[in-house]
């Protein structure tokens, strides 16, 4: 009740939030009744409690409606009063689980005191385990550590026991079995032996060492003792005759390579002893096949060149018996190249097999037995040094070797060269050597370079000195001996075209420099000898004529050589194009020399320019009617003289072609001048038409 009138006095309040608050008529008005049991009480500092409480709404609700203290105060009170009273019936009505819930918490407060007692002898108990723990921790780190280093120890021991020890089995082997595989894998494990007792400085100062090392020592002897007598003993197999070298070393030598390996570090001596045989069988059995294989080579030999196969040397002069050596259809190969540059195609075909060749009564040139020789040289030089780096793992084995072939090589070619004028021949060798060394780049052997770069640096002087003597055989040349009464192309120059359309298609993948200013001199020297020859011609016609059927001849040798004739065959087209125009115009003199003087002299000249000596119709009438009354013979007779001065029918026909159009140039300039004399009309029924000449020079083009 108290509580709704303290709501509904709330209420109030709020309604008339309006009106003005005075404490001091609220106050004055109240009147405090004095309760009968209490004491006085002071109303001191009341004004100023109320002042700092007039902020509270239930305060200043009461003032507001001026509410009496005391039965507000009655009315709170009983609120309370009320509200203790339901308080404690509802204690009361509650007891039962009150007193149940007292219990319970009372057995928890129990149960959670026991288990504080358990867990607090867990937490010692863990304690103590915990120590117990850390305890075995450090006894299981001790015991590693121990056990590590035991298992340290016993490895150590265990290899030193496995390397030191020498079972029954391997001395059996090593002293009574038989070179073979087995052998062999038990020399391996020898030799670790020994190395480990060498090597290792612990193990020498063992005692185990002092009672193995004097039987390892008698092994090792007993090994190297064995392992040299069979090595020797196949060894001399090498020097039976007909036998395959390659075959024995690949499928028996390399299979037993070990035991050079282990002479090589356990018997260096011995290994020297064995090194020494291996190349002293091999250097005599080698130079011995070379040698025999060079003899054989000679008996198939065909001689292509002699001192005085010269391009300037006069066939005639040679005696008859200096041509017996060789049959006559190989006289042609001393300066024409032929077949004979097919050889630098099979370059890499196999040696030839000397009594196969006798049996055919086949000849070759040198340059062919100079491949097939080097041929076998680089196949056996190349089985050999691989053979040798395989088995004995040093190069310097292999030129130990080889000093005796490389011996007999150079005796055979010191032999050879200076008996050897063929340049042909000697330029082809040079090629081949220089392919060869290709051929050896592309293995990857070197073991040769240095042996074919000195031949090379000896064919190239045998190449200069033999064409030095060309070049002088032309320089020094008897033009009287060597002149024949013939325009027709000289057996001089067509060796010169020959030999040096040989040179240039050996040049042509090589550039060679040295060889081009060769035969520059060369063409120097022809130049000279040519015209001297020409001069011996009485008539300067007939000297044309030799030196255009020469040019032309020298130019188709070079063309049919290959497209390749460079500066040499452009030099010999302008010349038979400056001896041609020569000609052309000899030519026409001898038959048209009237015609083609006033031509030159006078036909130029203008009949009104006033001069002295004006043309007149007099001076031309005997020249048109002289050309119209034998112009046709005049040709035919050209033609004629064409026919039997040039060799070559093509370049004939192309200097009469160009004499009838040079002839035909002539008399249009006449005809021109003709019409510039005063009364020339009256003599054109005497003119041949231009018509008529083309016609003529179109039938000889068609005949062309």
């Amino acid at each position: 009740m108290a509580t709704d009138e303290l709501h509904k006095s709330e209420g109030e309040t709020m309604d008339s939030s309006k009106s003005v608050f005075n404490l001091g008529s609220v106050v004055g008005d109240l009147t405090i009744e004095e309760d009968a049991g209490s004491n006085d009480i002071s109303l001191e500092g009341l004004q100023q409690e109320l002042e700092e409480c007039k902020a509270d709404e239930v305060v200043a609700n009461i003032l507001s409606k001026g509410v009496k203290l005391r039965e507000y105060t009655k009315g709170v009170e009983n609120n309370l009063r009320q509200v203790e009273l339901d308080s404690i019936q509802e204690y009361i009505t509650e007891s039962d689980n009150l007193v149940s819930l007292h219990d319970q918490i009372r057995d928890c407060d129990i149960i959670l005191s026991q288990m504080e007692t358990l867990l607090g002898g867990f937490q010692v108990e863990i304690g103590s385990i915990s120590s117990d723990i850390k305890i075995l921790q450090e006894k299981s780190l001790d015991m590693g550590l121990k056990l590590k280093n035991r298992k340290v120890a016993e490895s150590k021991l265990a290899k030193f026991v496995e390397e030191i020890i020498v079972p029954p089995r391997m001395i059996d082997i090593i002293v009574d079995g038989e070179v073979n595989e087995e052998y062999l894998r038990t020399l391996e494990i020898l030799s670790k032996k020994l190395k480990f007792v060498e090597v290792d400085s612990m193990v020498k100062t063992s005692n185990a060492l002092k009672d193995v090392q004097p039987e390892l020592e008698r092994l090792r002897q007993k090994a190297i003792s064995k392992v040299f007598e069979f090595m020797i003993q196949k060894l001399y197999a090498l020097r039976k005759p007909k036998t395959n070298i390659q075959i024995l070393q690949q499928s028996i030598l390399l299979k037993y390579k070990y035991a050079i390996s282990f002479l090589k570090e356990h018997g260096k001596d011995v290994y020297n002893e064995v090194r020494a045989a291996y190349t002293d069988t091999m250097n005599k059995v080698l130079s011995a096949h070379f040698r025999a294989y060079i003899q054989a080579l000679e008996k198939l030999q065909l001689d292509i060149a002699g001192p005085t196969d010269l391009i300037g040397v006069d066939t005639r002069s040679t005696s008859l018996f200096s041509r017996g050596r060789e049959p006559l259809k190989n006289r042609s190969a001393i300066f024409a190249l032929g077949d004979r540059i097919s050889i630098l195609k099979e370059i890499d075909e196999p040696s030839l097999i000397p009594h196969i060749a006798e049996a055919s009564s086949k000849k070759y040139p040198y340059e062919v037995l100079f491949r097939s020789l080097h041929k076998l040289l680089m196949d056996t030089a190349t089985s050999e040094y691989v053979f040798c780096g395989d088995f004995f793992g040093e190069e310097s084995v292999f030129y130990e070797i080889f000093s005796g072939p490389f011996a007999v090589m150079d005796e055979h070619f010191g032999t050879v060269l200076p008996n050897s004028f063929d340049a042909i021949g000697i330029m082809l060798m040079i090629r081949i050597t220089h392919q060869h060394q290709l051929i050896m780049s592309r293995r990857r052997i070197p073991c040769l370079d240095s042996y074919l770069d000195k031949v090379n640096i000896s064919l190239w002087p045998r190449f200069k000195m033999v064409f030095d003597m060309h070049i002088n055989s032309l320089r020094n040349a008897n033009v009287k001996t060597l002149w024949e009464d013939d325009v027709h192309p000289h057996y001089v120059m067509r060796r010169y075209a020959e030999f040096t359309a040989s040179l240039i298609q050996l040049n042509v993948d090589y550039g060679d420099g040295q060889l081009d200013l060769n035969m520059e001199r060369l063409k120097m020297a022809i130049d000279d000898l040519l015209i001297k020859l020409a001069k011996m011609f009485t008539k300067p016609k007939l000297q044309t004529v030799f030196l255009i059927n020469n040019y032309d001849m020298t130019i188709a040798v070079l063309k049919e050589a290959g497209p390749e004739g460079g500066k040499i065959q452009a030099h010999f087209e302008d010349l038979l194009k400056n001896y041609t125009a020569v000609y052309v115009e000899e030519l026409l003199l001898e038959h048209f020399g009237n015609l083609i003087k006033f031509v030159k002299t006078r036909a130029s000249e203008d009949p009104n320019s006033g001069s002295d000596k004006p043309i007149t119709v007099a001076e031309v009438e005997p020249l048109v009617k002289d050309f119209g009354s034998r112009w046709k013979a005049a040709i035919e007779l050209m033609h004629s003289d064409v026919i039997t001065s040039f060799s070559n029918f093509l370049c004939g026909m192309e200097i009469l072609r160009a004499a009838l159009t040079q002839l035909l140039l002539y008399y249009t300039r006449l005809s021109d001048c003709m019409k510039k004399i005063d009364g020339g009309s009256a003599l054109n029924k005497d003119l041949v038409s231009i018509s008529s000449i083309m016609y003529e020079i179109r039938k000889f083009s068609r005949t062309f």
